[in-house]
């Protein structure tokens, strides 16, 4: 069951426009403060997941909610295909990714797109592999999002997910929590000018249906052999599945 809808800034507008505003105001300061704040794993975390589409050899991929891009690179990178597409709401951050693709020399692999992930502009069976990192927790419908990356992806095709989850260990549950709750929100007010992106951060982890609530969602929306990984001791969770 979808625990309460979380939002960025109001309860009257709708959660899809208050991300993207969120974003857009964020997007210069994104990329440092998901390595500072992260210490750096989430670089790692992006690694292993990339990692689980190897054995596939995916030549055309999806990139849901892609951001500045960090994981259609390290796609490129690992996975050489044909062809990466990336979506996302916010005109900043695709902005970003852009310069980034090209000064890595990956524009004419890697194509980014204004999109919505609950309703993309593609073809049924049209993707070898769906990747989505730390973007399903924004979806304004889960569901909804779910099954639009289950249409585009081709039969067999395999769909990888990055989420920040809620670690269960005693005491590093209390003293992540109590980072991510204080610490994190004040780091963003004096670098992004915008703390309550870094509170929704906190409040949207809480209330996002993470390991075998999240592999529900999965088996409900028409996803076959789906598997969770927790990593770096729950602080995030690796999930993955068929069409």
């Amino acid at each position: 069951m979808e625990r309460k809808e979380v939002k960025p800034y109001t309860e009257q507008e709708s959660k899809k426009g208050q991300v993207s505003t969120m974003f857009n105001r964020i997007a210069p300061y994104y990329d440092f403060l998901n390595r500072l704040l992260s210490l750096g794993i989430d670089t790692t975390w992006r690694k292993k997941a990339i990692r689980k589409l190897k054995a596939d050899q995916p030549q055309l991929i999806l990139d849901v909610a892609t951001g500045t891009a960090d994981v259609a690179m390290e796609t490129a990178r690992q996975l050489d295909p044909e062809k990466i597409v990336g979506i996302d709401i916010s005109t900043q951050m695709l902005d970003i990714g852009r310069r980034k693709i090209k000064k890595n020399g990956m524009d004419t692999i890697i194509e980014l797109q204004e999109g919505d992930s609950e309703n993309l502009p593609f073809a049924d069976n049209t993707f070898d592999a769906v990747t989505v990192a730390f973007g399903v927790r924004n979806f304004e419908h889960l569901e909804k999002g779910l099954t639009e990356m289950n249409r585009v992806l081709k039969p067999g095709g395999k769909l990888v997910v990055l989420e920040f989850s809620r670690p269960t260990l005693f005491p590093f549950r209390q003293l992540f929590n109590g980072y991510f709750k204080y610490i994190l929100p004040l780091i963003g007010r004096l670098t992004s000018k915008d703390p309550k992106a870094y509170r929704y951060l906190y409040e949207s982890v809480q209330a996002f249906p993470d390991g075998q609530d999240f592999v529900d969602f999965l088996q409900k929306t028409g996803y076959t052999n789906n598997q969770c990984k927790p990593l770096t001791l729950g602080i995030c969770s690796l999930y993955w599945g068929q069409k």
